[in-house]
This record gives structure tokens, sequence and C-alpha cells, in this order.
């Protein structure tokens, strides 16, 4: 008699062979039962299992589907039977229950609203009028006032990044940054010829003497900061060190380009710097970190003077953004959706920073107390190759200090994203991390 163990060892090698297609329905729990001569009960377990180990999902009513896992490497799964022990600390995915909930329900909506067609049509270069007005709603709310006509709706905040410096800037002009910045500003720059000059941080923030000193020395064309939650340290910038930030921009005629992916998790803050002075600032955000990675909706406010050369590019690169991501997006913008997601996403973010400050505490992580990553100093005198490649041995993936350094010499760190996985599975993934860092010598 076949036990439910043979059944779901069975159907996991058919799933990983890719004889089921990702997003493919599976047998009903009394088909299945049927088809291998064993009882519901047991195919009830089969099922159980299958979820266990990640193939499958499962939703009371419609049935069990076949996990697409080229898009889950965050995902962590845990124990026996588990298809793969491992995570994903390199990359930040929000998790949130009600999030297939949302989109089905925004999906039906969007059905039965009027005009679908338009949705499928070529939109305008920057989103559609209504779109547009809808972000600086939200932008509104978020202290940033702003004319529709400054906003831009992109695919994502990298993308918006993508279009300032497409627009803005020539190989080798040279961009201010700080000494440990955004990987992905990092290859933009790379990709399009950009020197970084780095920015010593005093405190929490760049040191605005520094950046004008950097300014008499070298003709600087901008500075790129993270002055809402830095990425990966963590800092909110105070109100006297943006408004000194500005002077030095100001000075010497610097465009500032404001990174707030992560903003939204640091609620309260001081004015971004956008709406201290809009006249050189470039504000770029997406809904990645707070909604869903893969929505791609991302959102730019940009200087008037600056409007002619971001619609020329936007010519060249996207004629428009996706319609229907656009009207999925601005639906939640506009019914308080995303301000829903957002304050639950910082109630998660402190359960997780409390998580690690309990299990490595005393390895001294640098974090803010509402974020979904942290900065973890590591020996000086342990070799960091070695370092990741224990964790990688060990099924554990982050990003070392080389993706986010500017400068030649490279400082002893990881940052560890902390989002993916579930609350109830990171204190193991944690203990395994320790183990690791302690398993390599010194």
């Amino acid at each position: 008699m076949r036990t439910y163990t043979d059944v779901a060892a069975a159907l996991a090698g058919q799933i990983r062979d890719g004889r089921w297609a990702p997003g493919q329905r599976l047998p009903t729990h009394r088909q299945l039962a049927a088809e291998h001569g064993i009882g519901v009960a047991t195919a009830t377990r089969v099922f159980a299992e299958l979820k266990r180990a990640g193939l499958v999902v499962g939703e009371p009513g419609r049935g069990s589907f076949v996990r697409d896992r080229s898009v889950r490497l965050a995902a962590v799964a845990y124990g026996p039977g588990a298809e793969t022990v491992w995570a994903d600390l390199a990359f930040t995915q929000p998790l949130s229950p009600r999030r297939e909930e949302l989109l089905r329900t925004g999906l039906r909506e969007l059905a039965a609203s009027g005009d679908l067609d338009a949705l499928l049509r070529q939109q305008p270069p920057g989103g559609r009028p209504h779109d547009r007005a809808t972000v600086a709603g939200f932008l509104g709310r978020r202290g940033i006032e702003v004319d529709p006509a400054r906003v831009v709706v992109t695919a994502g905040a990298q993308h918006g990044l993508d279009l300032i410096v497409r627009a803005m800037f020539s190989p080798g002009d040279v961009i201010a940054v700080d000494e440990l910045t955004y990987p992905g500003f990092k290859l933009l720059a790379q990709a399009h010829g950009l020197t970084l000059a780095p920015v010593p941080a005093a405190g929490n923030g760049p040191d605005p003497d520094a950046l004008a000193l950097l300014c008499a020395k070298r003709p600087v064309r901008a500075v790129y900061t993270m002055p809402t939650l830095h990425n990966p340290l963590g800092w909110v910038i105070d109100s006297d060190r943006r408004r000194a930030l500005v002077s030095v921009a100001r000075q010497h005629d610097l465009f500032l380009i404001e990174d707030a992916a992560y903003a939204f998790l640091a609620d309260p803050a001081p004015p971004p710097l956008a709406a201290i002075a809009p006249e050189r600032t470039f504000w770029v955000s997406s809904l990645s970190k707070s909604v869903a990675a893969g929505l791609r909706f991302g959102m730019l406010v940009h200087p008037p003077v600056a409007a002619p050369a971001l619609a020329r590019t936007l010519r060249a690169t996207m004629a428009g953004p996706p319609g229907l991501t656009s009207a999925l997006a601005t639906r939640w913008l506009a019914d308080g959706t995303v301000d829903t997601l957002e304050q639950a996403s910082r109630v998660a973010a402190q359960e997780h920073q409390r998580i690690l400050h309990r299990e490595l505490g005393d390895r001294n992580p640098i974090a803010h107390p509402r974020s979904f990553f942290a900065w973890l100093p590591i020996d000086p005198d342990q070799r960091m190759d070695r370092i990741a490649a224990e964790l990688s041995r060990r099924g554990i993936r982050v990003c070392t200090a080389e993706a986010f350094a500017t400068t030649a010499h490279v400082p002893h760190g990881l940052r560890i994203a902390l989002g993916s996985p579930a609350p109830e599975g990171l204190p193991l993934v944690l203990a395994e991390m320790r183990a690791a860092l302690d398993s390599v010598p010194l």
C-alpha cells in the first residue's frame, strides 16, 4: 500500500522535472486519492507535505497550484522534508498575507471599471494625468507638495534613477555619494561612465563640511543620498543636517538626488529634501518595498528645470509606463491600501529588528529600529571571502561590504535583509548565521 510520503515524493519529482508547469492546477484531493489508491485523508497529507516543501500553494475553494519557484528567491523552507533550507538575506521582498487577496480584488475592480481598452493603449510619457495627480496627492500627505506636471510614473525606483542619470549627466561627471551607498546606483554610475566621489559620514549622515571641501576641489554635479533610512546603515538625517546639505548644494549649484525607497518605514521623519529645495531635488521611490517587488511602479519628482531633458529621455527609453500596473497601483495609492500596507510593514520591521537584536545583539548590528535590514560589523581579522563562502555553504545569501563601498578601503561588514523570512523562521536563519561566523577562524 502506498504511503503519503511515496505519493508526495513522486509528485515532488514531477514538479521539479517540469512536468507540472508553474501555476498549473493540481488534482483535487479526491482525484488524487482515486488515482493513487489512497484515502482522501492521506491525499490531504500529501498536499500538506508538498506545501511544506515549498512546491505548491493552496487556497480554500480554489484548489492547489504549482508554485513558481523561479520568482521566490527570498523564500525560506524549513525543517525535515523541505525542498531546501536556505534564506536570501541579500534582497528585501515585503511579506504580506493579504497581497494575493488584494491583487484579486484589485483586478476584479479594474475589470468592472469603464474604459478598459485605455489601459491596453500606449500610455503618455511619464504617465496619464490622472495617475500623476494621484501620485501628487499621495506625496502631498507625506510632506511633498508637488504639481502633477513634475511627477513621472516609472517602472520602479531603479528606473527613475536611470532616467535621471541618462537625462542630466554625461560620462565623466562627478556625483558625490556616501562612503557606503546603494549598489544599484553604483551600477548605474559604472554603466554611464560617472565618477563617484565618497563623502565621509559625521554621525547620522554625510558631513556637509566634507561635501563643501570636495566641491571646492572637484567639479561635483550632484549628490546622491538617502536621508530617510539610509541603505545600509539605517540612519535618518536630522533637519539641521538636511538644511546644511541644501546650503552646500545651493552654494555650489548641485542637484540633489533623494532616494526614498525605505523612507516610509521611518515615520515620522524630518521634511524630505524635495520639500526643502524643490528647485534642485530629484525625489525617487517606488512600491517595491512596501507592497510588492514585482509591481514595478515607481514615482519620480523632478525640479522644473529638468522637465525638457527628462521628456526627451522618456521618449527614447520608455514611451509610457505599463497601463495595467499603473492603474492598479494608483488605485491602491488613492484608496488607502498603500497606507495600510506601509503601517503593517513598520510593525513587521520592528518585530524583525527585535528578533535580530535578541539573536545577534552581542555583535552590535547597526540598524534603524523599524528597518528591514541591518549592517553587521565583522571582525577585521576575519576574511570576508571565507565568511561569504561559509554562509553560502550553509544556504544563506547576504551582501558583503564590497557591494556598497565607494572608497578604496572596504570596511568589514555584511548587509543583511530581514524582510523576506517570516518571523517564525528568522531565528533559525540568524542562528545558522552565528554558527557560520563563529566557524570562520580569525
